[in-house]
């Protein structure tokens, strides 16, 4: 039987706004997305607004917005850096991130200066309920 994490990827961190980053190297970009259980709550993904290449973000503060056919929700950055790539796949196809949130879905890399408050998988998934 499978644990509470088991659809949370262990090798990645979270934040209790949803959004999940895999910190692989520090002196390399680290990738953002929004976790499974943000993809169930907000329904087909129609829109995201990500922050720009260069754009210099703070930990949990605001840096775009995904829109779906039930509502619309912030986009947090769980770290502070500078952006330095943003998916265009995502952008030009959002249900990218319906079918594969944690793979294909991801939606901005960043250079990280310092985190915010990061989750293990099993600290989310006990967040989650």
């Amino acid at each position: 039987m499978a644990g509470p994490t088991a659809q949370f990827p262990e090798n990645l961190q979270y934040t209790a706004e949803h959004e999940w980053i895999d910190i692989v190297d520090p002196q390399s970009p680290a990738t953002v997305g929004i976790t499974a259980t943000a993809v169930e709550a907000l329904g087909d993904i129609v829109y995201l607004e990500l922050p720009e290449v260069g754009a210099t973000i703070g930990a949990g503060t605001v840096v775009g917005e995904v829109e779906s056919t039930k509502s619309v929700s912030e986009l947090y950055s769980p770290v502070s850096g500078t952006v330095v790539e943003v998916n265009q796949a995502v952008i030009d196809d959002p249900a990218i991130v319906n079918s594969s949130p944690y793979t294909d879905g991801w939606l901005f890399r960043v250079t990280v200066e310092a985190t915010g408050d990061l989750l293990s998988a099993e600290e989310y998934a006990a967040v989650t309920g």
